[in-house]
């Protein structure tokens, strides 16, 4: 395998521990594709200054996710950005190494690839076959490793360069660990990350999202948690996970029980965030990618992020 390849199937060398390249607490949002980018390049900036060490930004509909990584690179100095996650059938093999290649060699140390399936419904708008997950991803890393390591013939960066796999259950998980350094979970309790721990054993990144609302009023918060939870529980692979942490068909239907609601995005003050980021890490994480969710359909979580820093940088 060249230098400056994506992880293949050679065993993956001791890494340096997590807290010291990504930080206990990251920012995770997809929300920056409602705003220009101009607007993206502050926002990203303020950030960095604040002393976020990581943001985790997505993709969907939206902005090409590579894209918005180098803009989000040239817009800060010292953050990690990492893509949770890439559509692994948005983009060939190839393009998905030497989009990680040519990060990683412009900005040393600053990008991490998160790798996914996505789910049926996107992947119909892409026009592409969402058939077996497992199957396709394993078919996905053989290909890129081989990619990498033939065919790209750009600059290569210095090393292994770092990728997380979006996984939920147990055989998606033990993939995560044996050909990625870790897996980045999203929308999930803290017993998750409990299970993911023993799932990838030690040694691997585990970076779950845990989405939150800044606001003490509990019919207002749960009103802006219901937005983001019915939007994922139309989606089988979020409420069939579910439904192994013991939620009912009742808890799932809509956008959720109080209790689904309540679990998945907790609200109040910054206390009860860094109470759940604290459980998540206690479980096993590595680092707890937060979204803060804004009542604003198409803002950015500013002042939010700001009020928070001092609490979740603290730890």
């Amino acid at each position: 395998m060249t230098a400056g390849s994506p992880r293949g199937s050679e065993p993956p060398g001791e890494r340096p521990p997590a807290g010291a390249i990504l930080g206990k607490v990251g920012i995770w949002s997809g929300q920056f594709d409602f705003s220009n980018a101009a607007t993206v390049r502050e926002a990203v900036s303020e950030l960095d200054e604040l002393g976020y060490s990581t943001l985790w930004t997505g993709e969907v509909k939206g902005r090409e996710v590579l894209v918005t990584a180098g803009l989000m690179l040239a817009a800060t100095s010292r953050m990690t950005i990492a893509t949770g996650i890439a559509q692994i059938l948005a983009r060939n093999p190839l393009t998905m190494a030497a989009g990680q290649l040519a990060l990683a060699e412009a900005y040393p140390g600053r990008f991490l690839l998160g790798l996914g399936v996505s789910h049926a419904e996107l992947m119909r708008i892409r026009g592409a076959t969402y058939a077996k997950p497992l199957g396709q991803m394993r078919a996905y890393l053989d290909e890129m490793d081989r990619m990498a390591a033939e065919q790209y013939r750009a600059v290569p960066p210095e090393g292994v360069q770092p990728r997380v796999l979006a996984a939920l259950g147990p055989k998606m998980l033990s993939l995560a660990g044996e050909r990625a350094d870790g897996a980045h979970t999203y929308f999930v309790p803290p017993e998750h990350t409990a299970d993911a721990r023993a799932a990838l054993g030690p040694g691997k990144l585990l970076i779950p999202e845990q989405a939150f609302v800044l606001h003490r009023d509990a019919s207002e918060a749960r009103e802006l948690a219901r937005r983001h939870t019915g939007s994922y529980l139309r989606l089988p692979n979020y409420t069939n996970n579910l439904r192994r942490y013991g939620f009912t068909d009742d808890d799932l239907a809509g956008t959720g029980s109080d209790l689904l609601v309540d679990t998945i995005v907790p609200w109040g003050d910054a206390d009860v965030l860094l109470g759940r980021v604290k459980e998540h890490l206690d479980a096993g994480a590595d680092q707890v990618a937060v979204q803060v969710l804004d009542f604003d359909r198409r803002g950015l979580p500013r002042r939010q992020w700001r009020e928070l820093a001092p609490a979740l940088l603290s730890l």
